[in-house]
C-alpha cells in the first residue's frame, strides 16, 4: 500500500506537496500526473505530514498521518502580531503556588499541546514523567538539599554563591528547592542523539506557555536538574530510566501571584552578516 493517497477529483496538479516535502521523495511530473512516493523512497519519509497540511485542497491523505486527523487552521483564531508578543512576553518563572492540585485531565492536556513541539527528524521521541504525591516532592527536594550540603562541605567542590542560603533556608521549613509546586513533570528522552536535548527543551517551552491558559504556573527547576546530573540515585527517584541520558524537570501548580507589567530585558545582540 502506498503511502499517499490522491483524491483525483480534488487534486489540481499544482505540485505544492512535493515541492515542500522536507525530504524531496514526493515524485511529481507535472500536469496529467498526480504525485506519488515512489516505493523506494517511502523508508525515508518522516511522517511530518507536511504534504497534508499544505495541500490548499484536501486532496492528499497519508497512511501513517491522516487527513480526518488534521485539523484545519481556523482563520478565526489566528492571533495579531500584537497579541503574539503580548503572549509571549508575558510568561514569567513562578515560584509562588497555591496548596491545591493539579488536576490530571489539566496536565494530561497541555501535555498533549506539548507534543506538537517540532523534533528531530519528526523522531517524537519525547516522553513524560509526572509526580504529584507531597510527599515523593518533598523527599525529593530534601535529596537535592543533600546533594548541596556534600558540596558546601567539599572545599574542592564548585559552589554557587546562594547554595548556603538556599541549605539554610531549607532547614527553617522552606522549600527552596521545587518551592512547594505541587506537581514536577520531567520531558526525557533516549539516547544516543544529542538532538533529543533540543527536542525536550521545545517541549517543555511549548508546556509553559500552555499551561497558563489553564490558570498554571511553572518554572525551570535548574537545582533539581543539576543534582540529577550528579547523582544517578536521585535521578532514579524521579522516574528516568538510567539509559535515558536527555532530561529537565520543570515544576507546576497554581499559581498564588498575578502579573500585571511585562518586565523589560536587554536588547538583543545581532550579528548581521
Amino acid at each position: 500500500m502506498s503511502l499517499l493517497n490522491i483524491d483525483q477529483k480534488k487534486c489540481k496538479q499544482d505540485g505544492i506537496c512535493a515541492t515542500d516535502c522536507p525530504m524531496g521523495i514526493i515524485r511529481f511530473g507535472g500536469k496529467g500526473s498526480y504525485p506519488e512516493i515512489p516505493s523506494e523512497s517511502e523508508p525515508m519519509c518522516i511522517r511530518c505530514g507536511h504534504c497534508v497540511a499544505v495541500c490548499p485542497h484536501g486532496a492528499l491523505d497519508h497512511a501513517e498521518v491522516r487527513l480526518a486527523a488534521c485539523t484545519a487552521i481556523d482563520k478565526e483564531l489566528v492571533i495579531s502580531p500584537a497579541q503574539a508578543e503580548q503572549f509571549l512576553r508575558s510568561r514569567r518563572s513562578v515560584r509562588q503556588f497555591k496548596d491545591k492540585p493539579v488536576e490530571q485531565s489539566v496536565l494530561q492536556r497541555i501535555i498533549e499541546i506539548a507534543r506538537y513541539a517540532p523534533t528531530a527528524s519528526n523522531s517524537q521521541l519525547v516522553e513524560w514523567v509526572v509526580i504529584s504525591d507531597p510527599n515523593q516532592l518533598r523527599a525529593i527536594s530534601g535529596q537535592v538539599i543533600d546533594w548541596m550540603r556534600s558540596l558546601l562541605q567539599n572545599p574542592n567542590s564548585v559552589v554557587m554563591p546562594y547554595h548556603h542560603l538556599l541549605v539554610k533556608a531549607w532547614d527553617a521549613g522552606v522549600d527552596t528547592v521545587l518551592r512547594s509546586a505541587t506537581c514536577l513533570v520531567t520531558a526525557m528522552a533516549p539516547g544516543p542523539v544529542p538532538y533529543r536535548m533540543v527536542d525536550l527543551t521545545l517541549a517543555l517551552s511549548y508546556l509553559e506557555l500552555a499551561a497558563p491558559k489553564y490558570g498554571l504556573g511553572t518554572c525551570w527547576a535548574g537545582l533539581l536538574q543539576g543534582a540529577m546530573l550528579a547523582n544517578p540515585s536521585l535521578k532514579q527517584a524521579v522516574g528516568i530510566p538510567h539509559d535515558y541520558p536527555f532530561h529537565f524537570p520543570m515544576m507546576i501548580g497554581y499559581s498564588k501571584m498575578v502579573y500585571y507589567r511585562l518586565p523589560e530585558r536587554q536588547s538583543p545582540k545581532i550579528h548581521w552578516r
